[in-house]
């Protein structure tokens, strides 16, 4: 293969700058309903998920710059956001990620760090403060 086979032209596609893919994972519509319209007005491609399943659907066929879980997705103290987490990170290495909760233990903040969770931040979060978190992880300007 030569040099002139590796070189491609540039395209107007080039000069537009990276949109950030988001996946939101929260059971509460309160929270994950306005968060999805911020970061969608601050131009992100944004998917929404209510539940695990669904994430971990989304997971399987998309990649993502970023994603933002809740830990706990049920009423009955579990961690569902942990397995989505485990998930994430087998399918997207790179993927940052914020877990979001108002229910972390130091033992489930400890796991939560050994299984690659970037930032972990107690709930309610103000939008404008977990946009700037988001953008510093991705390293993508706004």
């Amino acid at each position: 293969m030569s040099t002139a086979d590796c070189i491609r032209p540039v395209t107007a596609e080039d000069s537009k700058p990276h949109k950030l893919r988001v996946l939101l994972l929260d059971d509460e519509p309160g929270i994950l309903i306005p968060t999805a319209g911020y970061f969608r007005r601050l131009g992100c491609a944004v998917d929404a998920a209510e539940e695990a399943e669904e994430a971990l659907a989304l997971i399987a066929h998309r990649r993502y710059d970023l994603a933002i879980m809740d830990l706990q997705l049920t009423r009955v103290r579990g961690a569902e956001g942990l397995e989505v987490l485990r998930a994430l990170r087998v399918r997207n290495h790179w993927t940052s990620v914020i877990v979001l909760s108002a229910f972390i233990s130091e033992e489930a903040e400890t796991e939560l760090r050994l299984q690659g969770a970037d930032a972990i931040l107690r709930k309610p979060q103000n939008l404008p403060e977990l946009a700037q978190i988001a953008f510093n992880l991705t390293g993508i300007a706004q």
